[in-house]
C-alpha cells in the first residue's frame, strides 16, 4: 500500500514562506501550544496516508535556543532534543545536566575529532556518512562504556550544499557496520531540497524511502534500517506522506531562528 495520500488531486504545501515567521515561544503554555498543533498536523498527515500516528516519532530542535526556553520546552513535554552543532549541543548537556529525563540527538555533520564528544553524552546520532566516523564513534563509545543509536545521511537532493552519502554508496557502509557492536543502526536520514515546490521536495523523501526498501531485502544481520528520519518545519508533512518515521521539527515549536540556515547547513538558503 502506498504511504501516499490516497487522493492524488490533493497537493499538501510546503511551509517554507513560513521561514522567520513562526512566533517566538517563550512560555510553557507557548510551548505546549505549539507541540500541539505540530502534533496534530502530524496526526492528520498519518490520516490522509492511511498511516497510524504513533508511527511517527517527533524530534524538537534546539539549535540556537537558549537554556532558559530549553527548560520551558522540557517542563511542556520536550524529552529528547535535536541538535545540529556538537559543541553547542554537549554545553547544553553539561548545563542542563539535572533534567535526569532529557536527551539529545545530534543531527548535524560531524567531524572525525568530535566523535569523542558525542560519545559521551548523545544517545543519537542521525548523520552518520563514512566508515572512518563508525570507527571512531565505536572506539570511543567502547572507551566509556556506551552505545548510541545511529542513523546513516544520504544526499537525496544531489546538491554540493549537503552532506551524507549518494544513496548508491550506502549499501557498502551497511555491510561494514556490523563489525562496531556500540552503534545500533536505526535507519537513513535526508535533507530535502529547500523548495517550495512540493514535488521537488517529495521526490527526495520518495528516494529515501525506496532506497530503504530496496536495502532492507539485503541488510547484514544485525542491522535495522526501518526508520526514515526526514521533514523539517516546512515540509514534514510531505515528508510524512512519503513515509518519514522521525520528523526533525524546529521553528515550528521554538520560534523563527535570527541565526541563518546557512550558519548550520553550508550553502544553504535562508528558507530552513
Amino acid at each position: 500500500m502506498s504511504e501516499r495520500s490516497a487522493d492524488p488531486s490533493v497537493e499538501t504545501r510546503t511551509r517554507h514562506d513560513q521561514h522567520g515567521l513562526w512566533p517566538i515561544a517563550e512560555t510553557v503554555e507557548d510551548f505546549r501550544r505549539n507541540l500541539a498543533t505540530v502534533n496534530a498536523r502530524i496526526e492528520a498527515a498519518c490520516a490522509q496516508a492511511g498511516r497510524d500516528k504513533n508511527s511517527v516519532r517527533l524530534l524538537p530542535v534546539s539549535k540556537t535556543v537558549d537554556e532558559a526556553r530549553i527548560r520551558l520546552a522540557h517542563e511542556a513535554g520536550c524529552l529528547m532534543l535535536g541538535e545540529n552543532k556538537v559543541q553547542e549541543a554537549s554545553r547544553k548537556w553539561q548545563a542542563m545536566n539535572d533534567l535526569q529525563a532529557l536527551r539529545w540527538s545530534v543531527i548535524g555533520h560531524l567531524q572525525t575529532n568530535k566523535a569523542k564528544v558525542v560519545a559521551q553524552f548523545a544517545s543519537e546520532f542521525q548523520a552518520l556518512d563514512s566508515l572512518r566516523l563508525a570507527r571512531a564513534l565505536d572506539r570511543h563509545l567502547q572507551d566509556a562504556g556506551r552505545s548510541l543509536d545511529v542513523f546513516v545521511q544520504v544526499n537525496t537532493s544531489g546538491e554540493d550544499s549537503k552532506y551524507g552519502l549518494r544513496p548508491e554508496e550506502v549499501a557498502a557502509l551497511l555491510r561494514e557496520l556490523p563489525a562496531f557492536s556500540s552503534l545500533r543502526v536505526r535507519g537513513l536520514m535526508t535533507l530535502a531540497v529547500l523548495s517550495a515546490e512540493p514535488e521537488r521536495v517529495r521526490s527526495c523523501f520518495r528516494l529515501l524511502r525506496n532506497l530503504r526498501d530496496q536495502l532492507r531485502q539485503d541488510r547484514p544481520d544485525g542491522i535495522e534500517i526501518d526508520e526514515l528520519s526526514m521533514g523539517m518545519s516546512g515540509d514534514y508533512e510531505i515528508a510524512i506522506e512519503e513515509g518519514a518515521t522521525v520528523v526533525r521539527v524546529g521553528q515550528a515549536i521554538f520560534g523563527a531562528r535570527s541565526t541563518p540556515d546557512a550558519f548550520y547547513w553550508p550553502g544553504a538558503s535562508d528558507t530552513h
